[in-house]
């Protein structure tokens, strides 16, 4: 069975975050996804969407055979537990694929990196969302 493993944070659920994991699932049998707990996001906004919630969301896509969420010490822990064929980073994931596969290595891990395409339709970020948000509910 070839395990692949999807990470993020998935606030604010949109048609990009679908893709992603429906390109995820394509690359394997089962896919596992590990949701970013709140206290690990910090090269973006905080979630707006508590932790617990994102990871119920998740859960529920059809394309998710198994999610949890990722843990607070080190961000490998939960990847040694899995033991995926294969990780896949989202097109806009600040993980560069050379940096990860050279951390995998070190840890002795054995996992392919994929990055996934964009996804190319309206509202494809949760930034996106934000902002339209904004801009219709709360014009200056």
């Amino acid at each position: 069975m070839k395990r692949v493993v999807a990470t993020g944070t998935f606030d604010l659920l949109h048609p990009g975050h679908l893709f992603y994991l429906e390109e995820s699932k394509k690359l394997g049998d089962e896919l596992w996804v590990i949701v970013a707990r709140d206290v690990n996001v910090r090269h973006k906004p905080r979630p707006i969407i508590p932790q617990e919630q994102r990871l119920t969301m998740i859960k529920a896509l059809k394309p998710v055979d198994h999610a949890r969420l990722g843990v607070e010490g080190d961000i490998f822990d939960p990847i040694r537990e899995i033991d995926p064929d294969v990780i896949t980073l989202g097109f806009n994931q600040f993980f560069k694929e050379d940096d990860l596969r050279a951390a995998l290595k070190e840890r002795g891990l054995r996992a392919e990196v994929v990055r996934i395409g964009r996804y190319e339709g309206s509202l494809a970020s949760s930034s996106q969302i934000v902002e339209r948000t904004l801009a219709k509910r709360a014009p200056r």
